[in-house]
């Protein structure tokens, strides 16, 4: 299955200091970068995730110049976060849709506990891959639903897992615990930032 971590403030927070370090200084090499940074904004294992998470997102990237690492943002970068989000939306999909297959067999012979955790995630799984979709739409063109025909799919998929919900023998159990798991990712009221 699929998993995301959810990002936090603090790190948005982390990742923009070390980015922006890193583009206002690129003559900085690793260590200087560290000394820089740590401990006035990080501690150096946090600097360290920190640093690994803008280079798993591809925001940076490595060179090396003799025994010295620097480090350079992306060129390019929106072009390739767009293919980035590309591949993992449509391996996602592919991925969750197999799954869902399988599922109509082996969840029956799971516990509650197990269906309730199940569901959970791959309905979570299903609205992010959603909303990767959507992304890529408004981003191509917002003007034209390029990805119809994955919505739709992602919408019957959905209702498949409802269905499979529906006609479990722990229904009564199952069902109003996931509602509630999916209230915290409905629409709230919008309040405006401030």
């Amino acid at each position: 299955m699929i998993t995301h971590i959810e990002p936090t403030s603090e790190l948005y927070e982390r990742e923009r200091i070390i980015f922006a370090c890193i583009k206002n200084n690129p003559e900085m090499h690793h260590n200087a970068l560290l000394k820089k940074i740590v401990p006035e904004y990080m501690a150096k294992t946090t600097f360290e995730k920190t640093r690994d998470s803008l280079l798993d997102k591809e925001i940076i990237f490595v060179e090396k110049k003799a025994n010295m690492k620097f480090y350079v943002p992306t060129s390019n970068y929106s072009t390739k976060f767009q293919q980035h989000v590309e591949r993992i939306t449509n391996t996602a999909f592919h991925n969750l849709k197999n799954y869902i297959k399988k599922l109509d067999e082996d969840y029956r012979h799971k516990d509650v506990n197990e269906k309730i955790k199940i569901t959970n995630s791959v309905l979570k799984n299903l609205l992010q891959t959603d909303n990767g979709f959507t992304l890529l739409d408004s981003n191509k063109n917002p003007k034209k639903t390029l990805y119809r025909d994955e919505h739709l799919e992602i919408q019957q998929l959905i209702y498949h897992v409802f269905d499979i919900i529906q006609n479990d023998k722990d229904h009564d159990t199952i069902f109003p615990t996931v509602m509630s798991y999916l209230y915290s990712s409905m629409p709230k009221r919008y309040q405006e930032v401030e």
